[in-house]
C-alpha cells in the first residue's frame, strides 16, 4: 500500500511505532475535497490520516479545486488547522478533533494526522441530544459570527453545490415517476414542488448570498459529528468551511439526520422544531440580537441544496448500492419512503421561504407571482 511507505516516518512521529507494526483501515469511500481516509492503528494508540490530494486518482466523482474560495479547494482543511480557525467554535462547546501532526509529503500532497475521536457518534444520537447540539452550533454562530475572513476560505459554496445544470433532468422523467415504489410513497403535488424550486433556484441563491453572515461549516452532517465524552460535539471533515448564511448549516444538517439513517423521516418535523428553537435560543444566549425572521429564512431556503436530490429517489431501490470498484464499504442509504419524507419536508420549507422573504424586503420568488 503506497500510503504505508509515504507516512514511514509520520507514523512513528505520531503513533510512536514503526510503519510495518500499524494497520491502515481505510475509513470514507470519498472525501468533499477529494482526500481519503484512514484510521491508522499502532499498539494501543490510533490517529485518522487524511490525504489531500490535487493531482493523484481519488475515485470521486468531482475534481479539487486550486481555486482559494471554490467549495473544493483542496488545501483548506489544512489551513484551517494550521491556522487554528477550526477552534473558533471550541469556546462554546463545538470543537474539531486535534491535530496531531500535518505534513507537506514530497509528491505534492498533504498528511493530516488527527484525533481519533472515539465518542458516540451522531448517527446514533436521540433527538434531545440533536436538539443539544443546535443549541451549542446557535451559541457558536452567535457569538464568532462571521469570524474571519482568511482568503482560503470558501465564498458561494452553496451555489457551487447546486450549480450541475443536469440535475433537474430527473424531474422530466415521466417514466421514474411512475416507477411503483415512486407512486406508492410521494405525495401528491411533490413532482410540481419540486420543479417549482428547481425553476426559482437563482432566487433562493440569491436570497441566501444576501442574509445575515456567519462563519459555516457547510457539510453539517451527523455523518461528520460525535461526542467527546466530556459534552462537546466534535465536528469532523471542514474542508467545505466559510462563509454562509446565518442558519445554513442547521438548515442542512435536519434533512441529513434522515439522509444518514439517525433519525426516522416520521421523526424530522418535530426535530425540525425542536432543533431550530434550540438554535435561536443559542445565538440569543450568546448576545446576538438580529431578527430572528432572517434566520428562519436562512433554514428554510437553505433547502435549495436539496433540489437534486430527487433525482436519489428516481433511480433508487430500497436494495440497490453503488459500484464503483472501491475495496470500502458503502455507506446505508435510505429508502423511497424516507427520501420522499425529506422531499416533503425540502418543499415545505421553501413553501415558507417564498413567504417570508418578501415580508423582509426580498422581491417575490418568480414562481410566486
Amino acid at each position: 500500500m503506497p500510503e504505508v511507505a509515504a507516512a514511514h516516518a509520520e507514523v512513528r512521529e505520531v503513533l510512536g511505532v514503526s510503519a510495518d507494526r500499524a494497520v491502515f483501515e481505510p475509513l470514507t469511500r470519498r472525501d468533499g475535497a477529494g482526500a481519503t481516509v484512514w484510521r491508522v492503528t499502532g499498539g494501543e494508540r490510533s490517529a485518522l490520516l487524511k490525504v489531500l490530494s490535487r493531482t493523484r486518482e481519488t475515485g470521486v466523482a468531482w475534481s479539487a479545486s486550486n481555486d482559494p474560495r471554490h467549495r473544493h479547494f483542496w488545501r483548506r482543511e489544512a489551513w484551517l488547522h494550521r491556522s487554528g480557525l477550526v477552534r473558533v467554535w471550541q469556546p462554546y462547546g463545538v470543537r474539531a478533533p486535534r491535530l496531531l501532526e500535518c505534513v507537506e509529503r514530497p509528491d505534492g500532497d498533504v498528511a493530516l494526522w488527527l484525533e481519533d475521536v472515539r465518542g458516540e457518534p451522531a448517527t446514533a444520537w436521540s433527538p434531545a441530544r440533536h436538539a443539544d447540539h443546535a443549541h451549542r452550533l446557535g451559541v457558536a454562530q452567535g457569538a464568532v459570527g462571521a469570524g474571519e475572513d482568511a482568503p482560503w476560505l470558501s465564498q458561494r459554496c452553496l451555489r457551487d453545490h447546486t450549480s450541475d445544470p443536469a440535475a433537474g433532468g430527473a424531474l422530466l422523467d415521466d417514466e421514474a415517476w411512475r416507477h411503483p415504489l415512486v407512486r406508492e410513497h410521494v405525495t401528491p403535488g411533490l413532482r410540481e414542488d419540486l420543479v417549482r424550486l428547481r425553476h426559482d433556484r437563482a432566487w433562493f441563491l440569491t436570497v441566501m448570498e444576501s442574509l445575515p453572515r456567519a462563519f459555516s461549516h457547510l457539510d453539517h452532517r451527523p455523518a461528520h459529528l460525535a461526542g467527546d465524552g466530556a459534552g462537546a460535539s466534535v465536528l469532523l471533515d471542514w474542508s467545505f468551511a466559510g462563509d454562509g448564511a446565518l442558519g445554513e448549516d442547521l438548515g442542512t444538517y435536519l434533512p441529513e439526520c434522515v439522509l444518514g439513517l439517525s433519525l426516522p423521516a416520521a421523526g424530522l418535523p418535530g426535530l425540525a422544531k425542536t432543533a431550530y428553537d434550540a438554535y435561536l435560543h443559542g445565538l440569543r444566549t450568546s448576545g446576538w440580537r438580529g431578527d430572528e425572521h432572517l434566520v428562519r429564512l436562512g433554514v428554510c431556503a437553505s433547502v435549495v441544496r436539496y433540489e437534486g436530490l430527487a433525482a436519489a429517489l428516481l433511480t433508487r431501490t430500497d436494495a440497490a448500492r453503488a459500484d464503483d470498484g472501491d475495496p470500502r464499504p458503502a455507506a446505508p442509504r435510505p429508502g423511497h419512503r424516507e427520501l420522499s419524507l425529506v422531499l416533503a419536508h425540502v418543499a415545505e420549507q421553501a413553501a415558507e421561504a417564498r413567504i417570508l422573504a418578501p415580508q423582509l424586503g426580498f422581491p417575490q420568488a418568480p414562481s410566486g407571482r
